[in-house]
């Protein structure tokens, strides 16, 4: 699934990262602990949290994911974006809540980790 799919699946807004929409993803996990992301080894995974702050930003930057989804309508800050921006992280936002996010990408196709 590519990042354009994930955006469509969720009605979604790409925050920055645009030009990476075509990078595919082929896992998801949803969690606002940053500690169990840490414990992640998944390649082309895509993070649905509900936590927008630095953390979760610099949590994604140091577990090598790429890309951000934050669920019900939660709006990176602009030291979020420009740390996303320097780092090609992808952000982007739903209005969904994270169980609905996570069931639509599932229903298209998207695996979860466990």
């Amino acid at each position: 699934m590519t990042l354009h799919e994930v955006v469509s699946c969720v009605s979604g807004k790409v925050v920055c990262g645009e030009q990476y929409l075509q990078r595919s993803v082929d896992l998801g996990f949803s969690s606002d602990l940053m500690s169990d992301v840490l414990t992640l080894l998944d390649d082309n995974l895509l993070l649905i949290t509900g936590l927008a702050n630095i953390q979760s930003v610099r949590t994604a930057e140091m577990s090598d994911i790429c890309q951000v989804l934050y669920v019900r309508n939660k709006q990176p800050t602009k030291d979020m974006i420009a740390l996303a921006e320097e780092q090609g992280i992808v952000l982007i936002t739903t209005p969904c809540s994270m169980f609905k996010a996570s069931a639509l990408l599932y229903q298209a196709g998207l695996k979860p980790v466990y």
